[in-house]
């Protein structure tokens, strides 16, 4: 139901609330969420438009949340790259259907409502912080401990 772009800013989001107070390179990002760089780049672009994240270009350089974790639903970051919009009115504008929704566009509309109300109620520090599974773009070692799924990408 969501697109690869919104999957990708997902992905870019929830490692970047794995340490939000680190610069992470662009290299980086894109092979620990498993990204095509110059597809990761275009969408690094609309989550800084969107005030989600900062970066800083150079040597040093990198992306960071803008705000903490427990205060980014997940909902903006959907919101950022792909739009989801209730249906309020009969989009072919039928005259029959006057102020209500047919069958189909109340269905519509009912599944872009849950998308709406379920990623308004989760924060990135929800999917970072609970103990419900394994922490996003993670794996856990033979010991028990979490390992990130992270290639040696050095900033170029």
């Amino acid at each position: 139901m969501l697109s690869q772009t919104t999957e990708y800013a997902l992905r870019a989001m929830a490692w970047l609330s794995l340490t939000p107070e680190t610069l992470v390179p662009t290299t980086t990002l894109a092979a620990s969420t498993q990204v095509p760089p110059h597809y990761l780049a275009k969408v690094l672009q609309q989550l800084s438009a969107a005030g989600l994240i900062h970066g800083r270009r150079g040597v040093r350089g990198g992306y960071q949340l803008s705000r903490e974790p427990g205060k980014i639903a997940l909902i903006e970051i959907v919101q950022a790259v792909a739009e989801i919009k209730r249906i309020t009115a009969c989009p072919l504008g039928l005259p029959s259907h006057g102020a209500g929704l047919c069958p189909l566009h109340k269905r519509i509309d009912a599944a872009a409502k849950a998308v709406i109300d379920v990623y308004s109620g989760v924060t990135l520090a929800d999917l970072v912080s609970k103990n419900d599974g394994p922490t996003p773009l993670c794996d856990v070692n033979g010991d028990g401990t979490k390992a990130r799924l992270t290639v040696s990408a050095r900033p170029h």
